[in-house]
C-alpha cells in the first residue's frame, strides 16, 4: 500500500466508518470538550455502533483518529486530542484517568 492510498485509507474511515455517523470537522475544532460533545451526540444516536457501549465507541474513534493522525499533528493540536479524552470521560460519568506515578513514588 502506496502512503497515498494509506492517507486515503484513514480519511476514508474517518469519513465513512460503519460505526459512527461523525459530524463534519470534528477533529479540527480547538475545543476539546465541543469535540467530546460531538462524538458522544454521534456514539449515542448511532444505531451502526459496533463497539458495545457508545463511550466505546466515541474513546476508539477518538484514538483512531490520534493514533493515524499522531505523526503528523502539531503538539498543540495533539494536545487538544488528548484533553478531549479526559473531557469524553467526563461526559460519560468515568474516572479520570490517573497521572502515572514515577519510581519511588506511592
Amino acid at each position: 500500500m502506496t502512503p497515498d492510498e494509506t492517507a486515503r485509507w484513514s480519511q476514508r474511515v474517518t469519513r465513512e466508518s460503519n460505526a459512527l455517523d461523525l459530524e463534519r470537522g470534528v477533529f479540527a475544532r480547538t475545543d476539546p470538550r465541543a469535540i467530546a460533545q460531538s462524538l458522544k451526540r454521534s456514539a449515542d444516536m448511532s444505531r451502526r455502533r459496533r463497539a458495545a457501549t457508545p463511550f466505546a465507541s466515541a474513546m476508539g474513534m477518538l484514538n483512531f483518529y490520534i493514533n493515524r493522525a499522531g505523526r503528523n499533528l502539531p503538539a498543540g493540536r495533539r494536545a487538544v486530542l488528548e484533553q478531549a479524552k479526559e473531557e469524553l470521560r467526563a461526559l460519560y460519568g468515568r474516572p479520570r484517568r490517573q497521572e502515572p506515578k514515577g519510581p519511588g513514588v506511592p
